[in-house]
């Protein structure tokens, strides 16, 4: 690992915590049993865990990964929580439906460059005023190429993931738009695997995404950014991280005992 890349990593994780832990307010909820048994010192930190976890993909995860790819230099530009835009073809919503309908009734399989291609095919007509979320992670490659992110919680529903398809489709629709001929990636990205070491179930899935070309895991997305084991060098930044803050966030909970 060399400097240039994990000097800046580690400079942002550190920052992101340490902005977390400057606003955090531990809820005034009276737990009298609970705070004699264990204490209000790890109360605190519990409800600071609890809290950090809800919010684990745009404190932490989000900023990292912007850093990670520009300071590999893979990528000419990077946001994090972009806005892909408020319009939509009335042909293009259209077409998300006779997309997604037929495979949510399994009357169809995802075929991502198919359904790019009847994206491209939907652009005219009128359009709509949409309001749609914002892409987590917005890349444009050094050859043109743009990919648009979706950071997820490792163990979604079903009910999300259709959520979460439409989504994808919508960027591409909206995307699209400026440059229908450019090259375009909509992803779904888990950033680490709950069920290590075994693989990650990528059934749940099935039947809605191209898993190869839609949906990145732990590895699969930090390699992607900044190259071949950058996963395990990003483990290896946040120990260090930890370490170091250790002493700085046992100070801060302390103040909370009582």
């Amino acid at each position: 690992m060399t400097k240039k890349w994990h000097e800046p990593v580690e400079q942002t994780i550190a920052s992101c915590l340490r902005k977390k832990i400057e606003k955090y307010n531990p809820e005034s909820k009276a737990m009298p049993f609970h705070y004699r048994l264990i204490g209000n010192d790890r109360m605190a930190l519990f409800s600071f865990i609890h809290s950090l976890n809800t919010s684990f993909g745009t404190s932490i995860f989000e900023p990292v990964a912007k850093t990670l790819a520009l300071a590999q230099g893979r990528f000419s530009k990077a946001i994090t929580q972009y806005t892909i835009g408020n319009t939509i073809y009335k042909h293009s919503n259209e077409t998300i439906t006779n997309i997604l309908n037929p495979l949510i009734n399994g009357e169809s399989k995802p075929d991502k460059a198919n359904e790019m291609e009847l994206l491209r095919g939907s652009l005219s007509g009128a359009k709509d005023k949409v309001k749609v979320t914002k892409v987590d992670l917005y890349l444009e490659g050094n050859d043109g190429q743009r990919w648009l992110f979706d950071i997820k919680s490792p163990k979604p529903n079903m009910g999300e993931f259709k959520g979460f398809k439409r989504s994808l489709l919508e960027w591409a629709a909206i995307a699209l738009q400026d440059d229908p001929a450019s090259t375009l990636h909509t992803v779904i990205a888990f950033p680490y695997n709950p069920y290590e070491p075994k693989p990650y179930e990528r059934w749940t899935m099935n039947g809605l995404f191209d898993l190869l070309q839609e949906i990145q895991v732990a590895e699969e997305f930090w390699d992607f950014l900044g190259g071949d084991g950058a996963y395990e060098k990003l483990l290896g930044c946040f120990a260090h991280v930890g370490d170091a803050m250790r002493d700085e966030i046992d100070d801060y909970f302390k103040r909370f005992k009582i």
